[in-house]
């Protein structure tokens, strides 16, 4: 791990001295390999899901394991956006010329090493790999040993565009020993390596990085997200986004967990809207007031649930007192990733947008758009609910930060 992170720093230096145009070119024969060589990418991904197969690994967790042809384009369509944007480092923010002479410059720069500690999906390997090359970050990826094989091959391709491309080899490293050993080693011994460690995961990996981590960290703890049906909602808007929001696809981040409803208009949209997604299989959980409106035998709500990331067909309902109730029930139980509101009504929408802590507050869309593919960022290295930079997807500009330039002519301070 000490060598690792030798290479990680060393490396960090020459990635400074390569520029915008070599830099994609790398990415573009990563592209390259990644299409002459799905079929092995989808055999080292095969080895992965006959390991999980036979551990009973749950469904959700398979899922976001497999790769297929579809999932390979659509890595290879992020890496092709990532290519066409700016160079996101070296840009003057802003300037300003003080009384005596002095001009300040504000000048974006890369954060430096970053470490990615993640699980199952090896679409994370190749996401952060460019990302973090393309915005002058050196990284060490560990990702989880559910994956080993799709990873180590996604990672092998990558070193070998570099390699192609005579760029330091070590500017992407994979921790290959599946020991939790080195893991513990990397949050807890490195941080004269490591500038900033991103936690991609469930809650279980978030919370050790957590405690065991001497670097700074930035991702999201839970992601408890909800969709409040304002009593000004448009019925078919509120079934369509509802129905999407929890039912497309469950084991994400992004996956309204609780359901709040207005309670003047629990006539109206209640039951047409706990119908549709009945109609899908997923299993209500509601309040006693919502109980009247589903025929079927439902769970009654505790506070538990309201605290509860699903990450399956489940969700709790409840009603709610408009929207200022609403808002104060998401930052009790929220965990600031991203809150929706169903209504047509601007004032009552603003009032929501601007008071619940969420990172993404969104007005009559989906909670499934917290993605930062969906944000136009090409991919993302993770979602972070920190208060402090940076929030939100992380993608391309969110990897630099900044420093401030002072060009004077022999001014000194009196």
């Amino acid at each position: 791990m000490e060598k690792v992170g030798k290479k990680a720093k060393i490396a960090s230096i020459n990635l400074s001295k390569i520029s915008i145009n070599k830099k994609n070119s790398v990415l573009k024969q990563f592209n390259q390999y990644l299409k002459l060589n799905e079929k092995a990418i989808l055999n080292a991904n095969k080895k992965d899901l006959l390991n999980a197969q036979s551990k009973k690994i749950r469904d959700s967790a398979i899922d976001r394991l497999k790769l297929s042809s579809k999932k390979i384009l659509q890595i290879r369509n992020s890496i092709s956006k990532i290519i066409k944007f700016k160079d996101p480092v070296g840009i003057i923010l802003s300037s300003w010329k003080r009384p005596n002479g002095i001009i300040i410059k504000k000048r974006s720069i890369p954060i430096g090493v970053i470490g990615v500690i993640y699980e199952s999906r090896p679409n994370v390997t190749s996401d952060v790999s460019a990302l973090c090359f393309k915005s002058g970050n050196v990284v060490i990826l560990r990702g989880g040993s559910q994956a080993f094989y799709s990873n180590k091959i996604l990672f092998k391709f990558f070193k070998k565009a570099l390699k192609k491309k005579n760029c330091d080899e070590n500017c992407v490293q994979l921790i290959e020993y599946k020991d939790k050993d080195h893991v513990d080693y990397l949050l807890s011994n490195m941080k004269k390596y490591i500038d900033l460690i991103i936690p991609r995961g469930g809650k279980r990996l978030v919370k050790k990085v957590l405690k065991k981590s001497t670097v700074s960290i930035v991702g999201h703890y839970e992601g408890l997200c909800h969709v409040y049906v304002d009593k000004d909602a448009n019925l078919n808007k509120a079934i369509k986004i509802v129905k999407n929001s929890k039912m497309r696809n469950v084991s994400i981040c992004g996956a309204a967990e609780t359901l709040l409803i207005d309670k003047a208009c629990l006539k109206t949209h209640c039951k047409p809207i706990l119908d549709e997604l009945i109609k899908l299989r997923c299993k209500i959980i509601g309040d006693k007031t919502i109980k009247k409106f589903v025929y079927n035998k439902i769970k009654i709500a505790t506070q538990k649930d309201w605290e509860t990331e699903y990450l399956s067909s489940t969700i709790s309902v409840k009603s709610v007192n408009g929207v200022t109730e609403a808002i104060e029930h998401i930052n009790k139980y929220g965990t600031s990733h991203t809150d929706s509101i169903i209504t047509e009504n601007s004032k009552t929408a603003r009032k929501f947008l601007y008071n619940v802590n969420s990172s993404i507050a969104i007005q009559n869309a989906s909670t499934q758009f917290a993605d930062g593919g969906e944000f136009g960022f090409g991919a993302e290295v993770g979602i972070s609910t920190n208060k402090l930079h940076p929030r939100g997807p992380i993608g391309l500009n969110q990897l630099t930060t900044y420093k401030y330039i002072l060009e004077g002519k022999g001014q000194i301070r009196k």
